[in-house]
């Protein structure tokens, strides 16, 4: 089980990603305890001065003009968990569940968001024991934040709903006892801080960035298999023409192709082919990839700060003795910053399948016609094309912007929404769609370099040929492929190459 200490604005990227893989011990640094009970106090210093405060004695959304009696304050932070709790569809993932809690722990640690350190522990007790509440996945626009889902994780507090524990459903009333906990009592704004913020959004963006981040690696791998099996030129690469460009991202993905395609007798064998220029699925990718690069750089220092930001509301500034109302909740950023990355993630793709498309049209490749043994006898990656190609061409739609969308909610008091949450949220099927066509990929281009034999590759490139290998032997005549694609894809999806890339593609 992984350890992680929660302070203040310093969780990482590499800690949100143990968080979608593995159960969490989760430790709050001390420094918390105090700023925690301030920031009640100030709640309950402004009911004492019978202030009207939006959300602790007002209504929601647009009856936030109604004035709550101070003895229904506590009933009122429970009617609004249960009615808000309307999501719909399938079960968000336990990892990304885990990684919800782990964000709506750390912003509310903060202490600016007026919670007991009593509703902090028993958000803390359910990572303890990786009981995850079941959040339906659809219900969320994005602003006031992502209300429907993070209300069905905080009413398993009040023992309603459902979670999860390893992968067995249980009640929440029976959860809570099992934890030796009784349902928890809310205070005023505590309903109002749990389900209020970009969570649920923030942390689906998270496994898409990561996801899209093992699709990148796999992509520069198999592309330089590509390359090799279609004896391609390695000119493209060669860090002049990178440099007077002066992209980063395309500097460091041309870097990791170079680290990848040398000393290789394939290429020793063709040095003077005569062949002049490659297609641009193969000579680009430097540019193209540096510049999915770059989005998942810019996207990974945003979401790091969203990942450790406030975004409830209203918020409390205990200094000043103040509870203020504003927008922190709006997942704009978030929504942008998914819309860049299902560009990236789709481009990815799209090269790929194109590459595949090369491998085994033998006019260009000189490899047998769709890698078979038996070309016409035997089919062999014709229709694995294909299927890359239905992949690619549904990655498309799914890449159109989700940000640009909105519609009224709440009787038009929240009137433009960011649709974040979807905008996230169809990142992990995109990414899937991606990893099946760089599978394919990986298994066109081992194909075409085995009927290169005797002739090796680089080091690095037979040890990747090596690692396909076994999993999917060579195909010798034709046999259902959707198991090898399967096969092949688990290599992508658990970012196998990821280590290899120097320099590495996304840091802390």
């Amino acid at each position: 089980m992984v350890t992680i200490t929660l302070k203040e604005g310093q969780l990482s990227l590499a800690e949100m990603r143990a968080a979608l893989k593995t159960p969490l011990q989760v430790k709050l640094d001390p420094g918390c305890l105090s700023r925690i009970e301030t920031s009640a106090k100030t709640v309950d210093s402004v009911l004492e001065q019978e202030q009207t405060v939006y959300g602790i004695n007002t209504g929601f959304g647009s009856l936030a003009q109604t004035k709550i009696a101070r003895d229904k304050l506590a009933e009122l932070q429970q009617n609004l968990i249960l009615s808000h709790a309307s999501g719909t569809g399938p079960l968000l993932d336990d990892g990304v569940v885990r990684l919800i809690l782990v964000l709506k722990l750390n912003s509310l640690i903060r202490g600016f968001s007026g919670i007991r350190m009593k509703t902090v522990e028993y958000l803390q007790a359910l990572l303890e024991a990786d009981a995850l509440p079941c959040i339906p996945a659809k219900g969320s626009v994005g602003a006031s934040g992502d209300l429907a889902p993070l209300a069905h994780l905080s009413m398993v507090l009040l023992g309603e709903g459902e979670a999860r524990i390893d992968g067995e459903y249980i009640a929440a009333w029976e959860l809570l006892r099992k934890l030796g906990l009784e349902p928890l009592e809310l205070q005023p704004k505590e309903g109002l801080a749990l389900l209020n913020g970009t969570q649920v959004s923030t942390s689906l963006a998270l496994h898409g960035l990561f996801a899209a981040e093992d699709c990148l690696a796999s992509s520069i791998v198999a592309g330089s298999l590509s390359v090799e099996a279609s004896l391609s030129s390695y000119s493209p690469f060669d860090e002049r023409i990178h440099e007077v460009r002066g992209l980063q991202g395309q500097k460091d993905v041309a870097a990791n192709f170079r680290q990848l395609l040398n000393e290789s007798e394939i290429n020793a064998s063709h040095e003077n082919c005569g062949h002049v220029q490659d297609p641009y699925s193969l000579r680009c990718q430097p540019q193209v990839l540096g510049a999915c690069l770059d989005q998942m750089r810019f996207a990974a220092q945003q979401l790091r700060i969203e990942a450790n930001a406030v975004t409830d509301n209203p918020l409390v500034f205990p200094e000043e003795g103040e509870i203020l109302s504003g927008g922190n909740f709006h997942a704009e950023p978030v929504a942008m910053i998914a819309d860049n990355l299902a560009l990236a993630i789709a481009e990815i793709g799209a090269l790929s399948e194109r590459r595949i498309s090369l491998l085994t049209d033998p006019g260009f490749s000189k490899l047998p016609a769709f890698l078979s043994e038996d070309p016409g006898l035997h089919s062999g990656f014709m229709v694995a094309q294909i299927t890359s190609a239905s992949l690619a061409s549904e990655n498309k739609s799914l890449a159109h912007p989700a940000s640009v969308d909105s519609l009224p909610t709440s009787a038009n008091q929240e009137d433009h929404v960011s649709m974040a949450t979807f905008a996230a949220r169809r990142l992990g099927e995109m990414s899937e769609n991606t990893a099946k066509i760089l599978g394919i990929e990986l298994l066109a281009a081992c194909q075409g370099i085995d009927f290169r034999r005797p002739l090796t590759t680089s080091y690095l490139l037979e040890e990747a040929h090596q690692m396909v290998r076994q999993r999917v032997p060579h195909l010798d005549q034709d046999r259902p492929l959707a198991p090898d694609i399967e096969d092949a894809s688990v290599i992508i999806r658990r970012g196998l190459f990821n280590g290899w890339m120097r320099p590495q593609l996304l840091s802390d």
